[in-house]
Formats: structure tokens, sequence, C-alpha cells
């Protein structure tokens, strides 16, 4: 691939993340960005990551093989048509918005179908800003693109060549499609993760009982619950029919779920709980899906000084590495005390041995 220009209007997470990745895989490439947070970009520039700041959307942008809308969703309509004064016909337009409906509409209105592909890398975390940002974010995560019809095939090709080459995985979708796939898959866990929050808030004692003692399915489902709100108000705005529609099928189920619980339907409940297990555990099991197999084990330990460090101390005596250890302070989900998860199920096997070995008492589920 030949020397790329690349620029960037709005360099928090996500643009920051391609930035990083761009830098790290084709280091050749110019990287251009405008912020209106100048503080993200002379942290990019000292790191090294992007070579020249505009003070503005203006000309600097006009020689961009690749240009990334990467602001709020809400100042794309207004950065557009501030674009379209330097934009060369040569340059993909992209954005890496979670939405796509509204975006195609401006492109349309503006003209500009035969340069506009849509991006959305589906990679993000509940930390938001530039110096969140990093290269792995993007590292085997579904990029989805939706090109304009009128956008020819070399340009698409092209566009995927890149995500390809960022270590993404380029998925083409017509923006319909996404918006609903991607308000059942991620706008409407967000919902539910901050509705269950809000009602965890809202009915808890004033000792914060319940706030307390919150962990394991608590944590692990209300985790996305600390997202920007900026940016989750403003997906439910412009994706507000896919979410609603959604939404409402979703309190059905809570309905009928209720009704199984007050009727002490008790097939019924296993029936329902049986048929997520298993839905849940293809995801796991497809090659290319978004939950990948963890390979890990909690282990009882004692509480004092020093348990930790002379359990990471033995494995690293028999030269097995860690990937990440943790305690669990609530044991709903698993009966150790001590997580500690591994590379591969061969290093699994081997810590397990030695754990066994030393009589420590391992627990895989």
């Amino acid at each position: 691939m030949s020397t790329l220009t690349c620029g960037f209007i709005g360099l928090g997470l996500i643009g920051g993340s391609i930035a990083k990745a761009l830098r790290l895989r084709l280091p050749d490439t110019k990287l251009i960005a405008y912020d209106v947070n100048s503080a993200s970009l002379d942290l990019a520039k000292r790191e090294q990551i992007i070579d020249q700041i505009c003070p503005a959307i203006d000309d600097s942008f006009k020689n961009c093989d690749y240009l990334f809308l990467c602001a709020p969703v809400s100042h794309n309509a207004g950065n557009l048509l501030t674009l379209k004064n330097f934009l060369s016909p040569n340059t993909i337009l992209t954005d890496v918005g979670s939405v796509k409906t509204g975006i195609h509409k401006q492109i349309e209105e503006l003209q500009l179908q035969a340069q506009f592909i849509g991006g959305h890398p589906m990679a993000g975390s509940e930390r938001f800003g530039y110096q969140n940002a990093k290269a792995s974010l993007l590292e085997n995560a579904y990029y989805i693109l939706t090109p304009s019809d009128e956008v020819p095939k070399e340009k698409v090709d092209s566009y995927r060549t890149l995500v390809e080459t960022i270590g993404a995985i380029p998925l083409v979708l017509s923006y319909g499609e996404h918006d609903y796939v991607t308000a059942a898959i991620s706008h409407l866990p967000h919902v539910i993760a901050a509705s269950l929050v809000n009602l965890v808030k809202s009915s808890d004692s004033e000792e914060g009982i319940m706030k307390m003692i919150a962990a394991g399915g608590f944590k692990d489902i209300t985790r996305i619950a600390s997202s920007s709100p900026d940016m989750w108000q403003q997906i439910c705005l412009t994706n507000a029919d896919n979410i609603s529609k959604l939404l409402r099928t979703y309190i059905q189920y809570l309905g009928v779920l209720a009704d199984y619980i007050d009727g002490h339907e008790k097939d019924s409940l296993y029936d329902f709980f049986d048929t997520a297990r298993s839905y849940r555990e293809s995801f796991i099991s497809s090659p290319n899906g978004p939950i990948k197999t963890e390979y890990v084990f909690t282990v009882d330990i004692a509480d004092k000084p020093g348990a930790i460090a002379a359990i990471a101390s033995l494995l690293a005596m028999h030269e097995v590495s860690i990937k990440n250890i943790g305690i669990n302070h609530n044991r709903e989900l698993a009966e150790g005390a001590l997580r500690i998860e591994f590379y591969s199920q061969e290093t699994l096997s081997r810590a397990m041995g030695v754990m066994t070995e030393h009589g420590y008492k391992i627990h895989t589920r």
C-alpha cells in the first residue's frame, strides 16, 4: 500500500485509536487532525501519532486519501458543510458513528454519495477521550462499512484493505441493516444496563446495602453504564425508531417472564434460561463470534499478606504465564476467592496441575 494521508475531524477514543493503529501498522502515513479539544491534539502530537495539528476545518484536508469524521454525531452536519468547500473528489470520506441513517441522509443532501463509505468500528470502552485511545482497541473487532450505492467498488475494496491492515475485520452492510442490528446488540444493552443501575439506585436502602455488595453478575452486566451520557443521549435520539421498537419487544419479554415467576411455572422458567444459555454459548463456539473462550479458574486462598504473591511466584517458578489476576469479593458466580486467567488451554491445564499438586483447591465454574 502506497503512503497515505489520513485526516481526522475529532480525535477522541475511536478517532484516536484509529490514528494509533495507522501509526503502528502503517508508520509512514501522514496523519492530520482537527479537534475542539486542543489538549487532545497537543498530546497526540507529543506522542508522535499525528503529524499536523489543524486549527480549523480548512484546505489542510484537501489532499487526504481518507477523511474520518470522528466528532460527536450532532456536529456532522456543520462539519460536512464546511468540509465540502475543501474536499477532493478522490478522498474517501467516512465516519465512525454507531448510527448510520442520519449521516447517509446528510451525505445525500450534500451530493457526496460517490465518495462516502460509512464506518463503525465495533469496539469501545466505558472510558472516552483521546487519553484512553489505543491501537489494540481495534484488533480483531468487526468494523462495519456502509458504502453509499454510488461509491465505486474499488474504493470499497480499498477501504476494506485498510481496515484489515489496522487489525480489524471488515463487514459490509446497508446503513438500514446496520442501524437495526446495532440497536439490538449495542444500543439496547446500554439502555438496559443504565436502567438496571437506576433501578438499584432507587430501590436501595439509606445505608446503601445494594451498592455496597453489588458485584459478580451485577458488575458484569452494568459495566457499560459508565459510558458517556452525552454519546448515549445522541444515539437514542438518532436511532430512536429501532431502539424503541426493540425496547418495547424486550418489555414484552419481561412481562412474560414476570408471569412465569408469578405462576411458579417451573418448566417455562427452565426453558427460558436454557434457551438463553444455549444461544449465548453458541457465540463462543463461533470462530468469529464476539465472545471468546476464557481460560480461567478460581482458587481458594487465605486472607493474609503474601497469599496472592505466593501463587504468582509458584506459577512463575513453573514458567506459567498469567494473563490476568483478580479477587472475587462476591462468591455468587465462583466459589474461589482469586480469579486467574491464562492465554491458552495448555497453560490453564499446566497451572491447574501445579496448583492442585501444592494443595490448592481449584474451581473451574
